[in-house]
Order: C-alpha cells, then sequence, then structure tokens
C-alpha cells in the first residue's frame, strides 16, 4: 500500500452478491457501468492434486508430512484427488509397508510408512480449499463478476493454490463476531444450496476472484451504476454495501480519509454497524463502496488496531483482471 506500512493490515475475506436475470438487466448496463453486489458468498476451488494441511509424523524416525506438501504417489500408484486415495487406501492393511512419494517445495521426496500411520494422516490431506467473502460486481453484459479485491491465500498450505476449477455460492450470515483492536472480527456463514451455484472460478489474482457469472438472485440495485474514475474520489461520506445478517444485503455509511493512486482509506462512522461488528470484519473483501451515486471500488483490508479503520481498491484496477 502507498500509505504507512508500519501500520498491520490485513485482507479481509468479504464478497457481495446481487442477482438479476442477466437478460432483464443487459439493456441496462452502459460503457462503464457495472452492477454493485455486496452478498456473502462460499468459494469452493478444487485444488490440482491431494495437498498436506498440518505437519504428521509418519514413522518413528521422526519421517513425516509437511503442511504445503503434495501427495502424488503411493507405492506404484498414481495419486491425483482423494478420490484416487481412498482407492488405494481402500486395500491397505495396517502393517502394510507404504511408500509415498511427494513434492516438498518443488523438491520430490519419498517417506517410508505403514498402513495404520498413513491411515490415521488421512484427516490432513485434502483436495479442496474452501472460504468465505463479499461478491464485488456483476458485469450483466459479459456474464462476468468480480469478488474480493485480493487473492484466495490457503492458510494451510500459506499460498495461493494452484486449482483445476471453482465455484461461488450464495451464503447466509448466522453469527457475527465483533473485531477488536488487536482481534479481528469475523462473519460466521453456510452456503444455502450447494447444488446452486453463482458462479465459476477462473482467476485467482492478486485484485480478487473473476469468473462466468451464472446465476439471478434479489436485486439490490435494479441497474448497474456507472463506475467512479479515481480523481472523482472525495475525501468525505461514501456508502459500502455489505451482508452482517442473513443473506440481506444492506448500505452502511463510511467517510473516506485518504485517496491514492490505486487505492483509498476509510473509517466505519455507522453507529449501528459498528455496534453489530465492532469494526471491519474478516469476510467482508470485496463489498462495494459506492460515493454520489458513483461505484468507486471494494473493500480490501483492515488495520487491526484499529478495527473501525480500512482500505479499499478502486474498481477500475481491479478490473483490469476482471475483463
Amino acid at each position: 500500500m502507498e500509505w504507512n506500512r508500519q501500520l498491520k493490515v490485513i485482507m479481509m475475506s468479504v464478497l457481495m452478491v446481487i442477482a438479476l436475470p442477466l437478460t432483464s438487466i443487459s439493456a441496462f448496463a452502459a460503457n462503464g457501468s457495472l452492477i454493485p453486489m455486496g452478498n456473502s458468498i462460499g468459494i469452493q476451488l478444487e485444488l490440482s492434486g491431494v495437498f498436506v494441511s498440518s505437519d504428521v509424523v509418519l514413522s518413528d524416525k521422526k519421517a513425516s508430512l509437511k503442511a504445503g506438501d503434495q501427495l502424488i504417489g503411493i507405492n506404484d500408484a498414481s495419486i491425483t484427488s482423494m478420490k484416487t486415495l481412498e482407492e488405494q487406501v481402500g486395500s491397505l492393511g495396517d502393517t502394510d509397508e507404504l511408500k509415498l512419494t511427494l513434492t516438498r517445495q518443488g523438491t520430490e521426496v519419498t517417506i517410508k510408512t505403514d498402513g495404520l500411520l498413513f491411515k490415521r494422516s488421512l484427516p490432513f490431506l485434502k483436495d479442496t480449499t474452501e472460504g468465505t467473502g463479499t461478491l464485488t460486481y456483476v458485469d450483466p453484459e459479459k456474464g462476468s463478476y468480480g469478488a474480493l479485491g485480493h487473492q484466495i491465500i490457503d492458510s494451510s498450505l500459506n499460498s495461493a493454490p494452484d486449482f483445476e476449477s471453482g465455484s461461488i455460492y450464495l451464503s447466509e450470515i448466522e453469527q457475527i463476531k465483533k473485531s477488536s483492536p488487536g482481534k479481528p472480527g469475523y462473519k460466521i456463514s453456510s452456503i444455502i444450496d450447494q447444488e446452486d451455484t453463482l458462479g465459476s472460478i477462473l482467476t485467482n489474482s492478486v485484485y480478487g476472484i473473476f469468473g462466468d457469472w451464472t446465476a439471478s438472485y434479489k436485486e439490490v440495485l435494479t441497474e448497474p451504476i456507472e463506475v467512479m474514475q479515481p480523481t472523482e474520489l472525495k475525501v468525505g461520506t461514501a456508502q459500502i454495501l455489505t451482508t452482517i445478517q442473513g443473506t440481506e444485503v444492506e448500505s452502511f455509511t463510511i467517510e473516506v480519509s485518504k485517496i491514492a493512486e490505486e487505492s483509498f482509506q476509510f473509517k466505519l462512522t455507522d453507529k449501528r454497524l459498528l455496534e453489530k461488528t465492532g469494526g471491519i470484519l474478516q469476510g467482508m473483501s470485496g463489498s462495494p463502496v459506492i460515493q454520489n451515486g458513483k461505484f468507486v471500488g471494494a473493500v480490501t483490508h483492515m488495520f487491526v488496531d484499529e478495527p473501525e479503520k480500512g482500505a479499499g481498491l478502486f474498481l477500475g484496477k481491479m478490473t483490469e483482471v476482471g475483463k
């Protein structure tokens, strides 16, 4: 960020979802206009293999799986998914000797263990990763969307995961754990319908996630609004759209305090929002920011020691990837 690099800042997962039938709103879309969303979404990525989520000791010689390892083989069998792994495990005896082939930080590693110890490691293996956030915009002309305003980082892999495919889903906020200085709060949510996707995930970039929009939901705004140019943003009152209860998208007042070339800072000023959340929450990344009827950008970060303060990314920068 262009401002005070010494302040502690954290990315917040926040996605918005507003949905109208694409056929009914495409006529309203104009050049430089997008539909601001604000709904909470669940995110699921199908990883490009089977990965280890935590360190696991596998022998008396302290041979172990390490968080971030990719399991690529058991004995002579190739492992590409949890399904192929389960097929191999199903025929294993507890005393069977195993040779595990792993990729660890770009290097191939071999570990020997037995069936019982390996079976105990299964809860720490995965081929998917999940998260929550806020949908930022839908482009009705292109049938696409953008969300989050920052990259998805898998906490167990400590990196942006390689993935084969992904989807976003409408989610419902069930509970709020409030933010306090030094302790970011978060939303507790659940996907409403696992069979009903809002869209695919095609790109996981430093400016957010992007993909094809495939659904329609209860409208938040009836038509796209003009995207604001960075030079138009003014210090002063603006609004964010986000969800803090159920699936309802609401508008809350903020105060823009500092403006940089690609980003801006703000402070939450809405008393009801602050009473409910204590500040910005994990899961709010992607919440749209509106000023004077124009679409400014998306919430991306919070200041950990001052959770009522946050930062956002201009929509023009975010959509450079989503075009």
